[in-house]
């Protein structure tokens, strides 16, 4: 599954070819992915501009004018690749959108384990997908004292505590491998003991080793390509996955 560098490079990729274009055409190929499309799906979308395109945890948002924002998680094998539109549709492409830019993104997804879905943008802190999620590892509110508490009297070992959504996230093994061994603590270290010094390395090491790997334009193991279908580099520097 796409973690949180490979999730913020299609964002940032998507942003921009598509902010500030409108969709133009949505097609829509089947009538689910993990979860059922919503209702006129496609007709909500037509006409509707793109305002902004970021990254929360590992969902991609799109915030359109009408005050709704399209969410899209992209499961264990989707992508969000930018096409030719003369180019020929693949048996996986279950959503098409065009803008009236010309621009065309095509969602390819042969698992079907990813989701597209609308709400109110104003709602999103309230909504099912996002309510219970943790802290965000690259904004300011992750600190080493963040950390520490979140970690208070946990009896479990460190690896799966940054695992867990619900106190970080977007770190997915990769990166949690990675970000243990550069601050050289254990994965089996209990997590209820990373305070103070460990807590500052581990925090430290979390925000080098993500924003190395969103640099790179993330790790491309089988499925992850950028929207410009180019595949990320950041495998070349892994130490211990």
């Amino acid at each position: 599954m796409p973690e949180l560098p490979e999730v913020e490079t299609v964002c940032r990729g998507l942003a921009s070819s598509l902010e500030g274009s409108c969709f133009a055409h949505v097609t829509v190929r089947r009538s689910d992915l993990r979860i059922p499309f919503p209702k006129n799906f496609a007709a909500n979308l037509k006409g509707r501009k793109i305002c902004k395109i970021y990254r929360r945890a590992k969902y991609i948002l799109m915030s359109l004018d009408d005050g709704n924002a399209l969410i899209i998680h992209l499961g264990m094998s989707g992508r969000m690749v930018i096409s030719k539109k003369s180019a020929r549709a693949e048996t996986h492409d279950h959503v098409v959108f065009t803008t009236d830019s010309g621009v065309e993104v095509r969602y390819n997804d042969p698992r079907r384990f990813g989701l597209m879905t609308l709400a109110p943008e104003k709602d999103l802190d309230d909504h099912k997908l996002f309510s219970h999620l943790g802290v965000d590892p690259l904004s300011e509110a992750f600190s080493p004292e963040m950390l520490a508490r979140a970690l208070k009297g946990r009896s479990t070992a460190i690896k799966p505590a940054l695992l867990d959504q619900r106190i970080i996230v977007g770190v997915g093994n990769i990166y949690a491998c990675e970000s243990l061994h550069r601050a050289g603590i254990s994965p089996r270290r209990k997590a209820g003991t990373i305070t103070k010094k460990r807590a500052l390395c581990l925090v430290r090491a979390i925000k080098d080793v993500l924003d190395e790997a969103i640099s790179a334009g993330g790790s491309s193991l089988r499925d992850h390509v950028q929207p410009t279908g180019e595949l990320g580099y950041f495998q070349h520097a892994w130490k211990v996955y």
